[in-house]
């Protein structure tokens, strides 16, 4: 127990008698807490602005994905590649709506990170063991992608701008001078203090993706164009579609950051961060369009199926062009991993901090960082695969974390009538999305979700067995004060009184 002695000030400046203010273990606690928020990367900074979150997102979202599509629509064709491509742009923003107001859904309480609205969502533990390793898998994934298309970015401007008279070097050696940069830029503490790299990786997104259509357009039609399936087979085609799908799983995969990028927006109960980042995410989704529509048809239309898995290795000339968007891409890349990064150097230095109780220094935070970035490097110059890391990732995480876990979360949360319009979306988007990929993971998630659903409130319940009276009676007081919000829950809730009495 501390005795925390305050002297307040008279008019004349003089001292009053000492005011004596008693910190018990909980207020200790608090203070604690408090203190390690202020140096974990996604809270340490409140002060974004609505357009941080623009290009934040467009950063996140626009990535090396959106070289691919074209290569995507060879193998999904005319009718369901356009199909597709819409549904996603279409479906992906209403589940990062989604996103955005079950941030603050909770009066009082900000869900900053994608596993804390998890833990609200499904309970404390399972929450945890649904979203954690997804978003890790996504997270970590990302990073190595991103290591090998800055190395394979850079390989092909060393190739472009020498020709053929300078000496051919080993795509290792690109890797790692990508690196190199990562193991500087990783030490800058939390988003707000990437907003400059990722602002320059957002205008260079929107670059690369003009000079990928605008030199397509230039190029012509081929003569030979053919748009028909490259493989033969049924076994081939279908194999190539669910490919496909990864691709374009991962071109819309911004949703795993979302609630971090929100989590630097100031907020207030007169205006909550939910208004400037729904403003920040329209702009972006704004310049998705404008890049992958082009690009995917653009691309598709001009050269058929015999697109590369990255458009900017069939276009050939102008050499100085394509030397100049392999430039951006690689900008726009270390913009993207440092984005990617930052909720994964929160969760290791929060395991650390927290749970290991190492003391939050720079030395902890330089240790950890550069072996991660290692880690990455190493990943990415053993398995240098950029066109099948895509569809790897894509298909098993991206889809998940980004069409149906919203949607799974939000029926857990609010509890829309059975068969209303909101029951029916959600429904509809999390059997449409679960079904291509029926792993053994996917169907325990199903289960889990559909079985939470059933319960009472997971929070509820959790605070009842640990005692916490106080959080309750909060949670209830907010609920009332925002019935509007919340109409499910109060009518439930009043139901069950009615009950009692």
């Amino acid at each position: 127990m501390i005795k925390k002695v305050q002297f307040n000030l008279s008019g004349d400046g003089e001292p009053n008698r000492p005011s004596t203010t008693i910190m018990g273990p909980v207020d200790e606690k608090l203070a604690r807490q408090k203190e390690i928020d202020d140096w974990l990367p996604i809270t340490s900074s409140r002060n974004a602005k609505w357009w941080y979150s623009a290009f934040h997102n467009v950063t996140a979202m626009v990535g090396a994905g959106v070289l691919s599509l074209p290569y995507a629509m060879s193998e999904l064709g005319w009718g369901p590649g356009v199909a597709i491509l819409v549904l996603s742009w279409i479906i992906t923003l209403y589940t990062l709506w989604q996103m955005v107001e079950m941030h603050e859904m909770v009066p009082g309480r900000r869900f900053d990170r994608y596993h804390e609205l998890g833990q609200y969502a499904f309970g404390e533990k399972l929450g945890l063991y649904i979203v954690v390793p997804q978003q890790l898998v996504v997270e970590v994934g990302v990073n190595i992608v991103y290591m090998v298309t800055g190395g394979k970015s850079l390989q092909k401007f060393h190739d472009t701008v020498c020709g053929h008279d300078c000496k051919k070097i080993k795509l290792t050696y690109f890797i790692m001078i990508f690196a190199s940069v990562h193991f500087v830029l990783s030490h800058l503490p939390n988003l707000n203090a990437i907003s400059g790299v990722s602002l320059a990786a957002a205008v260079m997104s929107l670059s690369y993706s003009t000079i990928a259509w605008g030199a397509s357009v230039d190029k012509g039609v081929q003569k030979d164009v053919d748009y028909d399936y490259k493989a033969k087979s049924t076994a081939g085609k279908v194999f190539n579609f669910f490919s496909a799908l990864g691709d374009v799983a991962f071109a819309y995969a911004g949703h795993n950051v979302v609630l971090e990028i929100q989590a630097t927006i100031p907020s207030t109960p007169e205006k909550p961060s939910k208004g400037p980042m729904w403003r920040g995410v329209i702009v972006a989704y704004i310049v998705v369009a404008l890049c992958y529509f082009p690009v995917a048809l653009i691309g598709y239309y001009v050269f058929g199926n015999k697109i590369d898995d990255n458009i900017l290795i069939t276009l050939q000339k102008p050499s100085w062009l394509i030397a100049m968007a392999n430039m951006f891409v690689v900008i726009h890349v270390i913009g993207s991993y440092q984005i990617y990064a930052m909720p994964v150097f929160d969760m290791i230095e929060t395991v650390l901090v927290k749970k290991l109780h190492f003391r939050p220094s720079f030395m902890l935070r330089f240790i950890t960082r550069n072996i991660y970035v290692a880690f990455t490097m190493f990943v990415g110059i053993t398995f240098p695969f950029f066109g099948g890391l895509l569809g790897f990732f894509g298909g098993f995480a991206f889809a998940p974390t980004t069409y149906f876990l919203p949607c799974i979360m939000w029926l857990a949360i609010y509890k829309p009538r059975k068969f209303s319009l909101s029951w029916c979306a959600n429904w509809d988007l999390d059997k449409s999305y679960s079904k291509p990929r029926p792993t053994n993971f996917t169907l325990r998630l199903s289960l889990s979700s559909k079985r939470v659903l059933n319960l009472r409130h997971p929070l509820a319940i959790s605070s009842r067995k640990k005692g916490e009276n106080g959080d309750d009676k909060k949670l209830n007081h907010g609920q009332n004060k925002s019935q509007a919000e919340f109409p499910v829950l109060t009518k439930k809730k009043k139901k069950k009184k009615k009950k009692k009495k």
